[in-house]
């Protein structure tokens, strides 16, 4: 076994990150999504359905990444778009939309994608850890990148990355 890691590039690994590499021991299947020309993955285990897009109530004053909420089956379910979270600035709904409705924590939410391809199970060779980034996107909020054949997945820690949403701190309705 070969590695890459140098000396130098040891202060960039952090403690959370190496705590999401750890975590990668136990998600093996991943749900692969496209926004934009990205493919993403969650893990399998956090998606109850997949659901075509319908137009949600709005919320005044909500954010922009917050469109609405939907009522499924009793359910109150915030409608959060991970391609404005993602800051893709051309966002459009046609008929390939999707929500993915997500189990993060106690609670519920419905993450809006522009399709969904497949489901993968990544073997740990097929992980990559993620590179230190600058820029807007906190790599915490991303477990490895999953490399299979000439795709390659960001797979994020979608509870993490919908931390800071409208619906983080939100309790459950009773």
């Amino acid at each position: 076994m070969t590695s890459t890691h140098s000396p130098a590039a040891a202060p960039l690994a952090s403690a959370a990150h190496q705590g999401a590499q750890a975590r990668l021991t136990d998600i093996r299947e991943f749900l692969a999504f496209k926004i934009g020309n990205e493919e993403y993955g969650v893990d399998i285990l956090r998606v109850q359905e997949i659901r075509s897009y319908e137009k949600p109530t709005t919320i005044a004053n909500a954010t922009g990444e917050l469109k609405g909420v939907v009522n499924l089956r009793g359910v109150i379910v915030p409608i959060i778009d991970l391609r404005v979270k993602l800051g893709l600035t051309e966002v459009q709904y046609n008929h390939l939309t999707v929500v993915i409705v997500l189990n993060i924590g106690h609670r519920v939410v419905g993450a809006v994608v522009d399709g969904v391809s497949d489901v993968l199970t990544l073997e740990r060779e097929q992980l990559r850890p993620v590179p230190a980034l600058r820029g807007g996107f906190d790599p915490e909020h991303l477990l490895a990148i999953g490399s299979v054949g000439e795709r390659m997945l960001i797979l994020l820690d979608i509870e993490k990355f919908l931390a800071n949403t409208a619906v983080a701190d939100a309790t459950p309705a009773h």
